[in-house]
């Protein structure tokens, strides 16, 4: 059977603060996001975990984001209610996120923290998946650039803001960054707090602030549904539209997984990097160590800074030149940057670095993005964006499985190593993206 269109067949071009709005909430689940990959090890570590054990626990987040997304993608696709089709699943998914990052700091014992970071990464992503689904909803090919432009905008300012909240609240005003043996800091515990508020408030104003498409035949499209209705039926589409992707996903598939090896990379092995290398030590426990850690923390904000202002770059460069070539140009930089830390040994040149990488980071949250809407059916856009998902995951796990045997067994146990690997890894990905067909590169918009 014909699976009925599930949008209006003509899309009205938006304004930019109607595209600003229905991205807002991104803003929000970035707050999530941000302070689950900042402060999660700094928990698990307080509640007792040995530092062989930590990418155990942090399995969690890859190989949720590899069962939600699709499941939620094709969920997505089959609602329709007083809401809309993405919206209810916005707002779900930050009322579980919302709590979880509340009773997460709280926790009495490694196996709560442990669950609770399954429960929150679930639950960031029932809300972060149909946000990518939305913009290829609403926009016309020519506006999803931008659209996907704008989300990465909030991503980066999400993660800057989020990241630096323990600093701020320990700095800025007065709260305790250590606490007894088994307790987490008061510093960390509040900036959860707000980060739970600002994900719901976020997300609010999104599900408030955006009308979407109904379906073109709301009576057909419910036939449908109740015709091809069950968990057996919903597993066979979700693998039989895996088996059918089209060209043009196959080949940014590549692209995702190189890219996504080299961030993977660079998140795990960055700190130990450039404790070791430029701040020359390896002791946890030392001035030294703790000084180069926070330094990476700067480094990481200022390349989610870069990626927020290079978001508004982006559509203008893509107008000028293509879609694929301003996201092979921007790889390039990336593989730059992450290589050139193998490098420097002044701390304040990794800054330098991090400008190459916010510029990639940037590109990689919208460019393949607007891409792949091209190229999708428009009533299956959440079930292929959720499937997309399996290729920045499942580098991450393997990143996970193999980079270690490659540091006992190839590089001496010298971090930066893993970073001149990741930068490689970059640029076969930027050589890889010039062979991408975009199905529909014709212009963009560059508002």
């Amino acid at each position: 059977m014909t699976t009925p269109r599930t949008e209006s067949p003509t899309k009205l071009r938006l304004s930019f603060w109607q595209i600003w709005n229905m991205s807002f909430g991104f803003l929000g689940i970035q707050f999530g996001f941000a302070l689950q990959n900042a402060n999660v090890s700094r928990i698990f570590e307080t509640l007792g975990a040995s530092v062989d054990e930590i990418p155990i626990l942090w399995i969690a987040a890859p190989a949720t984001g590899l069962l939600i997304q699709p499941i939620i993608g094709y969920m997505s696709d089959r609602t329709w209610g007083r809401l809309g089709r993405r919206r209810p699943y916005f707002l779900v998914g930050a009322v579980l996120a919302s709590l979880a990052l509340i009773v997460m700091p709280n926790s009495s014992a490694l196996w709560i923290a442990a669950g609770l970071l399954w429960i929150m990464d679930a639950s960031i992503n029932i809300s972060m998946e149909p946000f990518r689904a939305l913009v290829a909803d609403m926009l016309p090919s020519e506006q999803r650039t931008t659209g996907f432009a704008v989300q990465s905008f909030f991503i980066g300012t999400g993660a800057v803001i989020a990241s630096a909240l323990p600093y701020m609240l320990t700095n800025w005003f007065g709260m305790s960054n250590t606490a007894p043996k088994g307790f987490i800091p008061q510093s960390v515990v509040w900036s959860f707090y707000l980060g739970a508020l600002a994900f719901i408030s976020a997300v609010v104003w999104t599900v408030m602030k955006t009308k979407e498409y109904p379906p073109e035949d709301e009576t057909a499209f419910r036939k449908h549904l109740k015709e091809s209705s069950g968990v057996l039926t919903g597993l066979k589409e979700i693998a039989e539209n895996f088996a059918m992707m089209p060209k043009t996903m196959i080949q940014l598939a590549f692209v995702q997984f190189f890219s996504w090896f080299a961030l993977f990379a660079m998140w795990i092995y960055t700190t130990a990097a450039v404790t070791s290398r430029i701040y020359g030590t390896t002791e946890t426990a030392s001035a030294a160590y703790n000084q180069g850690a926070d330094w990476v923390g700067v480094c990481f904000a200022v390349y989610n800074g870069v990626a927020a202002i290079m978001a508004f770059f982006l559509p203008v460069l893509a107008g000028k030149t293509s879609r694929k070539a301003t996201h092979s140009i921007a790889l390039v930089f990336g593989a730059a940057g992450l290589a050139s830390i193998f490098m420097i040994t002044n701390p304040m040149m990794l800054l330098v670095s991090m400008v190459g990488i916010g510029f990639a980071w940037a590109s990689i949250l919208s460019m393949p993005y607007a891409i792949l809407a091209g190229a999708l059916p428009s009533q299956k856009m959440g079930i292929y964006m959720g499937i997309f998902n399996f290729f920045i995951v499942i580098p991450q796990i393997l990143a996970a499985g193999i980079l270690g045997f490659f540091m006992r067994n190839f590089f001496n146990n010298e971090s930066a190593f893993a970073l001149l690997l990741g930068g490689a890894s970059m640029l076969v990905a930027a050589a890889l993206m010039m062979i991408v067909h975009d199905a529909d590169e014709r212009g963009f918009d560059q508002q």
